[in-house]
């Protein structure tokens, strides 16, 4: 059930843990951070929240003015939820908290979504090229675009992509961190890309250790 539980404290940040400071409620907003998402999308993203939660999360993020619920014109006719313009003024937030965060051990049973990786791969990006991809992970279609100095990252297939990835959020991660390991997670199977490969090439090196 929806909870309306507060810390009953006048100070701006018990009050903002108020809306935000459910379990999953946060990364309910990490999940909205580059784009509208379905609830399905959402739901699959958070695998240890039950159906229930997720909807609560949502029901109560939306009561409170962070997210929004919008259903999508023809030919899609689906409901998404997005932030507000306040809630994506949690982006600094959520993006500051998980790098304080990397100093915490990870555990060995942790899963690894697609948000997360993507969005660490916008914030440590720095290309030199113009380019296109159409990059798959697990069963959803992401665009990213780069130009000198910037990338960017929505939802949804791009029109004509340079180079097409299919992966996992995973391997991914792990190819940004090793680059030269490219090859390889190829030959096993492990990442397929179509079109060109130099380009998936500078996009895993173009970015900070």
């Amino acid at each position: 059930m929806p909870t309306s539980r507060s810390y009953g404290d006048a100070c701006t940040i018990a009050r903002a843990l108020d809306v935000v400071g459910e379990r999953w409620a946060l990364l309910v907003v990490r999940e909205l951070l580059l784009g509208p998402q379905r609830f399905s999308d959402v739901r699959r993203a958070l695998p240890g929240a039950s159906s229930n939660l997720v909807t609560d999360r949502l029901r109560e993020l939306t009561g409170h003015g962070v997210v929004a619920r919008r259903r999508l014109p023809p030919p899609a006719a689906s409901t998404v939820y997005e932030l507000t313009e306040w809630g994506r003024e949690l982006e600094p937030v959520v993006l500051a908290l998980g790098a304080w965060g990397t100093r915490i051990p990870l555990p060995r049973s942790a899963s690894l979504g697609a948000t997360s990786v993507l969005l660490f791969l916008r914030g440590s990006a720095r290309p030199r090229a113009t380019a296109c991809y159409r990059i798959e992970l697990d069963a959803r279609v992401w665009t990213v675009r780069t130009e000198p100095g910037r990338l960017t990252v929505e939802p949804g297939a791009p029109g004509d992509p340079d180079a097409t990835i299919r992966t996992d959020p995973r391997t991914l991660n792990t190819l940004l961190d090793r680059p030269s390991e490219l090859d390889e997670a190829i030959g096993d199977g492990r990442m397929t890309i179509d079109g060109d490969r130099n380009a998936v090439r500078r996009l895993l090196r173009e970015h900070e250790s």
